[in-house]
């Protein structure tokens, strides 16, 4: 980020940012992440600096600030210098420097000797820390006040505005006359968040195959004396006419037909998809057809909206796993659309992803709930191209239509720097996660 733009970290600005940030430090600070230093990143898109350092990066965040994903850290310094370590802007308080245009006094602040602001190693050991404590402090103040804002981008806002217009405005990103930012002021701000929220889409990989050699899967056994799957009946195929015309005829454009165990799609007794066991699944859906949308269907699960394509998913998943008879239902809680402020680019905030729990939140699934969740993701995984499925995540393991399993059902999660894969929540043994393609 270069030119005058750079007058919006004058003096004023630091000053009430300075005093903001104390405040907000002292309200709370981000919770700690053990999980393992995965970047999320992918090299080939980034520039050779940024790959060059990805390292470095991976090693400050893994230690120092794990709850700030790396594909952030590498998106900002895109927006702010285009990764030139010798960038310099011009400002009323004497000029922006590095990678992170930090300015002379932030730097020495941040513990930054004069000398090494240009040297890209020690400029990102200093810089991510300092970049940290405001998106902790912001942390707390969002959380505090309830503001909408994600903490990412309020921690964008306090890098390039101070963190007085986090705290001056009503949401978190000041609108024209919030926290004495005007029309330009405000026009500035919206555009380095869009550029960096563009450069996080562009630059984050797919979650990757594993850095370590998987733990074992999981057994889950529904049966005493599994048989055979006959290859034949392990492809699923199509209903019947007949078998439409006595259920009342075919279904409407768009709406999931239901469908029962031993049924086409299914086999009568255990089915094994990916080394998993299972009692048999329910029969194939009727394939979506179209069209594309964006979030424009109403979501079944929350107020918000999803894909076309996502909710007829859904839609499919609940008509083939309802339960019938004595049997309760499969899943006994779905949350579809979210904004998912920790994490924008998410495809939840994109109405194109559901998460779907056999059993309580928060706890590491067992017993029935364990067994229901591997069927629900072994159904959408054969039915993934009529369905239009992008990837599974289910019990600590990734599965897309690319995937080859890796020492167990896909490949092992990694959490792609964002999630705590040890945690039942974020690494996925308690929900599985469906992603849809369109």
């Amino acid at each position: 980020m270069r030119g005058g733009a750079r007058w919006y970290r004058g003096l004023g600005a630091i000053a009430a940012g300075l005093v903001a940030l104390l405040v907000l430090l002292i309200i709370g600070a981000a919770e700690d992440d053990t999980g393992p230093p995965l970047t999320g990143v992918d090299p080939a898109k980034i520039p050779p600096l940024a790959r060059q350092m990805l390292p470095v990066i991976d090693d400050v965040v893994s230690s120092q600030c794990p709850e700030l994903p790396p594909v952030w850290v590498v998106a900002e310094i895109m927006a702010e210098s285009s990764w030139n370590p010798n960038a310099r802007s011009s400002d009323s308080n004497g000029g922006a420097f590095g990678l992170y245009q930090i300015n002379a006094r932030n730097w020495a602040a941040a513990g930054g000797r004069p000398g090494d602001i240009y040297v890209p190693e020690t400029h990102l050991r200093v810089g991510i820390p300092w970049v940290c404590a405001n998106l902790r402090a912001v942390t707390g103040h969002v959380k505090a006040t309830g503001k909408p804002t994600s903490p990412l981008d309020a921690m964008l806002v306090c890098h390039i505005a101070g963190c007085g217009r986090v705290t001056g405005s009503a949401t978190g990103v000041p609108k024209p006359g919030e926290a004495s930012c005007g029309g330009t002021c405000v026009g500035l701000i919206n555009r380095y968040l869009a550029n960096i929220h563009r450069y996080v889409e562009q630059f984050s990989a797919p979650v990757g195959p594993p850095k370590a050699p998987p733990p074992p899967p999981p057994a889950v056994l529904a049966a005493p004396a599994p048989v055979p799957v006959p290859a034949a009946a392990a492809q699923p195929a199509p209903p019947a006419a007949a078998d439409a015309k006595a259920a009342g005829g075919p279904p409407a454009a768009g709406q999931a037909q239901p469908a029962a165990l031993g049924a086409p799609g299914g086999v009568a007794g255990v089915v094994t998809v990916g080394g998993i066991t299972t009692a048999a699944l329910p029969a194939a859906p009727a394939a979506f057809t179209g069209p594309k949308t964006g979030c424009t269907q109403p979501d079944p699960t929350t107020k918000g909206c999803l894909t076309a394509a996502a909710k007829y998913g859904y839609e499919a998943q609940v008509a083939a796993f309802n339960g019938g008879g004595s049997r309760p239902p499969s899943i006994i809680r779905a949350s579809c659309w979210d904004p998912h402020a920790w994490n924008p680019s998410s495809d939840h905030a994109k109405g194109k992803a559901c998460d779907l729990f056999p059993g309580a939140g928060g706890k590491f699934a067992k017993g029935d709930a364990l067994e229901q969740g591997w069927r629900v993701a072994n159904w959408y995984r054969t039915n993934a191209a009529a369905l239009h499925v992008k990837y599974l995540i289910w019990q600590g393991r990734y599965w897309d239509v690319r995937s080859k399993d890796q020492g167990g059902w896909g490949d092992r999660y990694d959490g792609a720097g964002v999630y705590n894969v040890k945690d039942p929540t974020g690494g996925h043994f308690d929900h599985v996660h469906v992603s849809f393609a369109d």
